[in-house]
C-alpha cells in the first residue's frame, strides 16, 4: 500500500529544494517549477496524487550532497495546477533548522511558470469558426459527452457562448478541461451588437485566460475569403499574440480519406493564405473525425488534441492568453470580491457588471469594426476598379473580336470569290481546250478535204492531160495519113 503524505506536516527547510521524484511517465520527471514560498504555502491541505509520487528528497542548492530521505504524512497533489516534479523554494533569512515552516498564505500570489513539456491540470479551450464548421461536435468529442447541441443545419445551432467542463485521467494527472463553444461570431450576417455581446460573454467565461483557441474549419469545404477574414479579425481584435495560442482543427476527417490523403490535398490545392498559415502553425494542426463510433478512436484523437493543447501551453510557458481586455476583466473580478471597495460596491448586480465589461470591449470592437469597414471599403473600391478594368478589357476584346470577325468574313468572301474565279477560269480553260480540240479536228477535216480535193483535181487534170494527149496523137495520125 502506498504511503500518503500531508503537506501540513512538512517542515520546510528554507534555502533547500524540494524534489518530488515521480513514478509513471518518466518524461515528466525533470520538469521544473519556479515557485515562491507564499505560493507553495497555498498548496497546503490540497492533494498531489500519491500515485505520481515515489519519495521526497531534500538537498541544499549550495551542496550536491543529498540529505537523508524524509517521509512526510502528505498527499501531494494540486487540483488546479500541474503535477509538480520539482519545486524551488525562495530562500529567506537564516535558513537551516526545522523551525522555518511556511505559514504565511497569499491567495493572490500566482507567480509561477510551467516548464516546457509539463501538462496543466486545468485548461480552458475556446472554439471559434464559421457556422456549420463542426465546432459543437468537436467540443463534444473533446468532452467525451453530448454536452452541446450538434446537428446538420444551414443555420447556426449554437446561438450564444456556452461553457462545459469535464475531468479526464491523463496518466497520473486528473485534468479539468473547460470548453467554451461559440456561435459563428465572424459570419457576415451577424450583427455587431451580437458580436460584442458574445465576445464579452466569452471573455467573462474565460476570465482567467485562454490556454488554447481552436480555430475550426471543415476539411471538405473550400477555404474561402470569409475563413481568411475570420483569422484576420481575431488578430485584429485580440492582437497577433493570439496566433501563439491557436490550434487549427479540420473536421470531417473521415470524408477526406484519412490524414495522408488530406495532407496531400492541402499541399496540392490549398490557397496561398492557408498554406502560409499551415506553415506558421506547424505542430498545431489537427484532423478530427467527430462521427467515429469507435471508443478507442475517440480517445486517441482526444489525446492527440490534448497533446496539441499541451504543446501550445508549454510553448507559452504555461501562461494562458491574456491581453489588456482580459486584464481589465480580471481587475473587475478582483475588485468585486473586495468587500471594502467603495468604488465597486455598486457593481454587485450582474447587469452593472456586464455593462462595465461591455463598455470596455466596445472601444476595442468599434475600432476593429471601423478598421474592417475601412478595409472592406478599400477592397470594394479595388474590386470596382478591377471590374471597371475588366469591363474595359471586355469591351476592347469584343471590339477586337468584331474587327477580327469582319476581317475573317472579308477574307472568307475574298477566298470564295477567288474560288469562284478559279472555278470559272478552269471551266473557261476547259471550254477553251475543248474548243481548240474541236477547231483542230475541223482543221484536220478541212486539210483532209483539201487534200482529197487536190488529189481529185490532180486526177482530173491527169485524165484531161491523157485525153488531150490521146486526142493529139489521133490528130497526128490522121494528119499523116492525109500526107501519104
Amino acid at each position: 500500500m502506498e504511503e500518503v503524505y500531508w503537506l501540513d506536516d512538512l517542515e520546510l527547510i528554507m534555502g533547500y529544494t524540494v524534489k518530488l521524484a515521480r513514478t509513471g511517465e518518466a518524461h515528466h520527471a525533470a520538469n521544473l517549477f519556479a515557485v515562491s514560498d507564499s505560493t507553495l504555502s497555498s498548496f497546503r491541505g490540497k492533494s498531489l496524487s500519491a500515485a505520481c509520487i515515489n519519495h521526497v528528497l531534500l538537498h541544499s542548492p549550495s551542496s550536491s550532497s543529498l540529505l537523508p530521505t524524509r517521509k512526510f504524512p502528505v498527499s501531494l497533489s494540486v487540483s488546479a495546477t500541474p503535477v509538480i516534479s520539482q519545486l524551488s523554494i525562495d530562500p529567506i533569512m537564516g535558513g537551516g533548522g526545522g523551525e522555518n515552516r511556511v505559514d504565511n498564505h497569499d491567495d493572490d500570489d500566482d507567480d509561477w511558470e510551467l516548464a516546457a513539456g509539463a501538462a496543466l491540470a486545468d485548461v480552458t479551450l475556446v472554439l471559434v469558426g464559421k457556422v456549420g464548421s463542426g465546432k459543437s461536435a468537436t467540443a463534444n468529442s473533446i468532452l467525451g459527452d453530448e454536452a452541446f447541441e450538434s446537428k446538420c443545419s444551414y443555420a447556426g445551432v449554437t446561438q450564444t457562448c456556452q461553457k462545459k467542463s469535464t475531468t479526464v485521467q491523463d496518466g497520473c494527472l486528473i485534468r479539468t478541461i473547460n470548453v467554451i463553444d461559440t456561435p459563428g461570431l465572424f459570419d457576415m450576417d451577424i450583427k455587431a451588437e451580437d458580436v460584442r455581446r458574445e465576445i464579452v460573454k466569452c471573455m467573462d467565461m474565460a476570465k482567467d485566460g485562454i490556454h488554447a483557441m481552436l480555430m475550426v474549419f471543415s476539411a471538405t469545404s473550400r477555404f474561402s475569403c470569409e475563413d481568411e477574414k475570420t483569422i484576420e479579425t481575431l488578430k485584429s481584435f485580440f492582437g497577433d499574440k493570439i496566433l501563439d495560442h491557436m490550434i487549427l482543427v479540420f473536421t470531417r476527417g473521415d470524408e477526406v480519406g484519412g490524414e495522408t490523403s488530406w495532407k496531400n490535398m492541402l499541399s496540392d490545392s490549398a490557397p496561398t493564405y492557408l498554406q502560409d498559415i499551415l506553415k506558421l502553425f506547424e505542430n498545431r494542426v489537427v484532423l478530427f473525425e467527430n462521427k467515429t463510433s469507435s471508443t478507442q478512436d475517440r480517445q486517441a484523437q482526444r489525446k492527440k488534441m490534448l497533446d496539441a493543447v499541451d504543446f501550445v501551453v508549454s510553448s507559452n510557458h504555461g501562461k494562458p492568453f491574456s491581453n489588456q481586455l482580459f486584464t481589465q476583466i480580471q481587475e473587475v473580478h478582483h475588485r468585486q470580491k473586495d468587500a471594502n471597495s467603495e468604488v465597486y460596491s455598486s457593481m454587485q448586480e450582474t447587469d452593472s457588471y456586464i455593462s462595465l465589461i461591455t463598455k470596455m470591449v466596445e472601444e476595442k470592437l468599434n475600432g476593429t469594426i471601423l478598421r474592417m469597414e475601412q478595409q472592406l471599403l478599400k477592397e470594394q473600391e479595388a474590386r470596382l476598379d478591377i471590374q471597371n478594368e475588366m469591363t474595359k478589357a471586355i469591351l476592347r476584346s469584343e471590339e477586337d473580336i468584331r474587327r477580327l470577325r469582319l476581317s475573317l468574313e472579308k477574307a472568307e468572301q475574298e477566298s470564295n470569290n477567288a474560288r469562284e474565279e478559279n472555278k470559272r477560269f478552269r471551266e473557261s480553260e476547259k471550254a477553251s481546250k475543248e474548243q481548240e480540240k474541236q477547231t483542230e479536228a475541223e482543221i484536220q477535216k478541212l486539210k483532209e478535204k483539201m487534200e482529197k480535193d487536190r488529189e481529185e483535181r490532180e486526177e482530173e487534170i491527169r485524165r484531161l492531160r491523157d485525153d488531150l494527149e490521146k486526142e493529139r496523137e489521133e490528130r497526128q495520125k490522121q494528119s499523116g495519113c492525109i500526107i501519104l
